[in-house]
């Protein structure tokens, strides 16, 4: 029985960062977000899973505020953070929050969901929801962006031989790392991929020794029309990142 992905006790959890890190498609997103604000501006991380993306802006001198609804993930992140000069520290602050519902009574001058954060909700109200939440946070001249995947990319097969991984790297213990697409379908109409990657620990002879079987669900629409329910027009064209995503731009109308 597939767990949902990011879950305790998930190997997608515990080894995050590393699995981040290697997507190439990722790389170039801290540079997009940052260039949305202003020198010194402070900025709301809705889905900052891990830290990644909050510690580095709150290291190019932004205060920043990052939100995810995982425990699991929050507690990676308190850890990064931990790691980080006082300086950097002093910038950030990490919350447990439903981006569907968050009320922090202050406003920013970036709000940010990266990573296909709002593509693990429905497109619907959950959608909706979330630009409320956007919006509401919004100081006057702010932007908000959202990266989201692209439905041509969710739409591609699962790999024909299932058994052998598409991901294979080493750990700091002398084990690796394995991942397998054992499901993957695409629903029309609904815009939905749902996935099952089966992530697995195996010794150096091979033997594997843990497997963690995790549903991953992505929904995509065009975002502008429930994003204009909070008052909220695109600001550009959305931005390329990795072939596989765009990160769309927002302003109020």
């Amino acid at each position: 029985m597939a767990k949902p992905y990011y879950t305790p006790g998930s190997l997608s959890a515990a080894h995050y960062d590393m699995i981040t890190g290697l997507d190439v498609r990722l790389r170039g997103d801290e540079d997009i977000y940052a260039g949305l604000v202003p020198e010194g501006g402070s900025a709301l991380e809705l889905g900052a899973g891990t830290g990644r993306l909050t510690a580095g802006l709150a290291g190019r001198g932004h205060p920043i505020v990052g939100v995810d609804i995982s425990p699991t993930m929050l507690a990676q992140a308190q850890t990064r953070v931990a790691g980080l000069p006082e300086e950097v520290r002093s910038r950030i602050q990490m919350v447990r929050g439903d981006m569907t519902s968050l009320d922090l009574k202050r406003t920013f001058d970036l709000v940010f969901l990266p990573f296909f954060t709002l593509a693990h909700v429905p497109a619907g109200a959950a959608w909706k929801n979330t630009f409320a939440v956007v919006a509401r946070h919004m100081a006057e001249g702010a932007l908000a962006a959202c990266h989201l995947p692209r439905i041509d990319v969710m739409k591609l097969p699962a790999p024909a031989e299932k058994h052998l991984p598409v991901m294979d790297q080493p750990l700091p213990d002398g084990r690796r790392l394995l991942m397998f697409v054992k499901e993957r379908t695409f629903r029309e109409g609904v815009n939905r991929l749902d996935q099952v990657l089966e992530y697995a620990v195996a010794e150096p002879g091979g033997r594997i020794v843990q497997r963690s079987p995790e549903r991953l669900t992505f929904y995509m629409s065009d975002p502008a029309p429930l994003a204009a329910t909070a008052g909220l027009v695109l600001d550009r064209d959305p931005i390329n990142l990795g072939d596989v995503g765009d990160i769309w731009v927002f302003r109020r109308a």
